[in-house]
């Protein structure tokens, strides 16, 4: 191994045997569930000390890569990382951004319409009984808070199961965290806990549209009705935001 740059600064040995380590996983040299080599045959191949190595190992387990084991038969296995896991990590670097709902929905309206596409006639029948259950959940007004912020998830959920079934799991993903971003997003939170009769409404008709579009395998109409749709709620909620921002700074507002 040479002293590897990176932005003209010297790499940790560590990172650059993580690195190597990568690389096998995504040449598919070691599949999910088998065991990387001993610490001594590593330490052999990379010309590094042990506690390089160990430091290599721990870097891939915070990451989600491996799976260390203590003991006699212990040792490093790969793992697969679990969506959730790399949502967390997704997640840690928009901790510090400033991260509008004008934002989410720009790669909503790119990215939905080409999954509800993809997914037209693809959907199982439990697929279809979930977001048959979505659709019952938001069928009525809400009685309260409560029953509104389950409708808003139930929505957003709607939506999950559409992209577990995207066969391209970029699009997949970026459609599941985005959604992720609405259902956690501190002013989305706050717009949940009123009232959203119209966004009920509308998301209840879209869906149940979408759902018949989907079924008979229409993926020209479900990309239209899913484009519309996120544009929608993109107004609704840039509206109600606008009515919270207003609320906050001028509390006497709509008496006027």
């Amino acid at each position: 191994m040479n002293g590897a740059t990176n932005k003209g600064r010297s790499r940790k040995r560590s990172d650059i045997v993580v690195d190597e380590i990568k690389r096998w996983i995504m040449n598919d040299e070691i599949a999910p569930g088998r065991r990387l080599p001993q610490e001594r045959d590593l330490m052999a191949r990379f010309n590094v000390s042990k506690g390089t190595i160990r430091e290599a190992l721990k870097s891939l387990e915070v990451q989600g890569l491996v799976r260390i084991r203590t003991g006699p038969s212990g040792g490093a296995s790969v793992t697969v990382v679990s969506y959730a896991r790399a949502m967390e990590l997704l997640s840690n670097y928009f901790y510090t951004q400033s991260i509008t709902i004008a934002d989410i929905y720009a790669v909503r309206k790119l990215v939905e319409p080409e999954v509800a596409e993809m997914v037209a006639g693809r959907l199982s029948d439990s697929q279809i009984l979930a977001l048959e259950h979505t659709i019952d959940i938001c069928a009525g007004e809400p009685a309260g808070g409560a029953d509104g912020r389950a409708q808003r998830i139930a929505e957003l959920d709607f939506h999950d199961v559409l992209a577990d079934a995207c066969p391209n799991p970029l699009l997949s993903f970026f459609c599941r965290f985005a959604n992720s971003l609405l259902k956690n997003l501190a002013v989305c939170e706050e717009i949940y806990d009123r009232p959203q009769n119209d966004l009920t409404r509308e998301g209840h008709a879209y869906h149940a549209a979408l759902l018949t579009a989907l079924r008979e395998g229409n993926g020209a109409t479900a990309r239209r009705l899913m484009r519309d749709h996120i544009a929608a709620a993109e107004q609704i909620m840039l509206d109600s935001e606008a009515k919270l921002e207003r609320r906050f700074v001028l509390p006497g507002d709509d008496a006027r």
